[in-house]
């Protein structure tokens, strides 16, 4: 005969304990990564130079308590506000990442989104299209994939019993507390007990970001009101004397004063001294500080251009809309034909009708027949040689050019090297050069390999600039600089901006002009030669030559 036992209350709580535990089993790993991820996001840095910076951040602890103490339908929204800010604030570290190893500096939502352009450009012609793309995509989809995993994870809270979730409330309110006191009362100049709340602090510093951008170019305009250059004619001293302005890619102060290149490059340096002295030629070399560092190379020639300070894409936008005259201008309207050489350029470049240029001789102009080297056109050698064909016949009107030579241009890979100038042709005798070398994705996986690379490209452009000078310098002012420092990956951390330029002429009255200047004699400035800024150039130039 089958006994029943009573139902008890015991046997109620038992079996409620035991559903309780398997709705927090499996609650608990859901909630372990939802925390995982917003403290990984909000703990990382932006850069990853200091481990030292990484923190705690308060906001995981409140996220906790607020996740366990709301309810429908308060719930939902919470989960979805986390989500969406987390994935803003990974993006923008992820974009931080970026610009701070390209350029050193934050990115700006304002400023930034214009060059993005620019940026695919650099990074298909670095490691190809396919790859380029494929990075991109794979990028986008890890960050979707982290959002997803978040708002996922985060309803884990939902399944946690009633104790549980006071627990939570108790453990995730004292350690939001303690952490609350501990900011209050240390040092706010020494953060080091490893917690610190700054998810509103990181927004709050973006947005006063753009704000300051906003103002910064309603200053701009102000100084776009204000020039110490009148309209001219100007470069009297100059009369009858071609100038060829020649812009070095990614030729910066490291290249003479880091110790991993200054042997090499000061041998070089020295070698094309002797050179053009050979030619009856002489230099006179210092230093610019550069608006710009690691890339975005048009604001150093628009700030060298303009006389204005030109640090950013809103200034620019802006100053290639205004009446300001540009140095080629005020060549042009003293008499000088003006031309601008840029192998660089494949695509339209509206802005030039800024500059003032008579001729321009984009990449397709050029005539190059050989194959391209990488992201690089066609190698400094022809594009000088293309000048003189196409700009210095015999008996030409004395010419203004600005040139940007690219060589020197990352990738760094493959690299040319110098021929004889007879030999230069149509550029196919540079086939072999283009064809050689290991690609990008191989130099790039070591840093010492792309230093060295770095090395060898500035290497060669500065011969080739010292053959090319010694060979066609008579009757020619000729000014060399760099347009910025390359990256971080060449420089390290914490480099100037400076970038060198060098002076050089046959007429020993026009390097005397210089005199004021207190500029090296040579081609090697010293380290306590005098620094202007490159917008200082513009006034200087004209107050010599006048």
């Amino acid at each position: 005969m089958n006994e029943f036992r009573p139902f008890r209350q015991s046997d109620a709580a038992r079996i409620g304990h035991i559903a309780q535990r398997k709705a927090n089993g499996s609650a608990f790993p859901r909630i372990t990564i939802a925390l995982a991820i917003v403290a990984a996001i909000l703990a990382v840095p932006s850069h990853f130079t200091d481990v030292s910076e990484l923190r705690f951040p308060l906001e995981v602890a409140g996220v906790t308590l607020l996740a366990s103490v709301l309810a429908s339908p308060a719930f939902p929204f919470l989960r979805w506000a986390v989500t969406l800010l987390l994935a803003a604030m990974l993006f923008l570290k992820l974009a931080d990442i970026g610009t701070g190893t390209a350029f050193q500096r934050p990115f700006n939502p304002y400023l930034d989104l214009k060059i993005l352009t620019d940026g695919w450009n650099l990074l298909s012609g670095a490691v190809g299209v396919t790859e380029a793309v494929g990075i991109i995509c794979a990028g986008l989809l890890a960050w979707l994939i982290v959002a997803a995993v978040l708002y996922w994870s985060l309803g884990g809270f939902r399944g946690l019993s009633r104790g549980a979730r006071r627990m939570s409330v108790r453990v995730s309110g004292a350690v939001l507390l303690i952490g609350l006191a501990a900011l209050a009362v240390q040092d706010p100049d020494r953060r080091n007990l490893g917690v610190e709340a700054h998810a509103v602090s990181y927004f709050v510093n973006r947005v006063t970001m753009v704000k300051r951008s906003i103002a910064d170019l309603a200053r701009f305009e102000e100084e776009l009101k204000q020039d110490p250059v009148s309209a001219g004619p100007h470069f009297s001293a100059l009369a009858g004397t071609d100038v060829v302005l020649v812009f070095v890619e990614s030729y910066g102060r490291s290249a003479i004063e880091d110790p991993r290149y200054a042997a090499r490059i000061g041998s070089r340096l020295t070698s094309v001294e002797k050179e053009i002295g050979a030619a009856g030629l002489q230099a006179r070399s210092g230093w610019l500080t550069s608006p710009t560092v690691g890339g975005i190379s048009w604001l150093a020639h628009g700030t060298l251009l303009s006389g204005l300070w030109v640090d950013n894409q809103g200034r620019y936008d802006r100053m290639i809309t205004s009446e300001r005259t540009s140095v080629n201008n005020l060549f042009r309207s003293s008499g000088w034909r003006t031309t601008a050489v840029m192998p660089a350029i494949t695509l339209d470049w509206p802005e030039a009708g800024y500059f003032g240029y008579d001729s321009i001789h984009a990449a397709a102009g050029l005539g190059y027949r050989g194959k391209p080297f990488n992201w690089v056109t066609m190698p400094d050698q022809f594009t000088l040689e293309a000048f003189e064909r196409l700009e210095r016949p015999v008996g030409h009107k004395p010419v203004m050019a600005e040139m940007a030579l690219i060589s020197s241009h990352a990738p760094w890979t493959p690299l040319p090297s110098l021929i004889p100038w007879d030999k230069v042709g149509d550029g196919a005798a540079f086939n072999a050069q283009a064809e050689s070398g290991d690609p990008p994705s191989v130099v790039w996986a070591d840093p010492n390999r792309v230093q060295a690379q770095y090395l060898t490209s500035i290497d060669y452009t500065l011969e080739t600039l010292g053959s090319y000078m010694a060979r066609y310098g008579k009757n020619t002012l000729f000014i060399l600089l760099g347009d910025h420092q390359p990256a971080s990956i060449v420089t390290g951390e914490g480099a100037s901006r400076d970038v060198p330029m060098h002076i050089v002429s046959g007429n020993p009255d026009i390097l005397k002009r210089l005199d004021g200047w207190n500029w090296q004699k040579g081609m090697i400035p010293l380290p306590s030669t005098p620094v202007y800024r490159m917008d200082e150039f513009r006034r200087k130039l004209v107050e010599s030559f006048d």
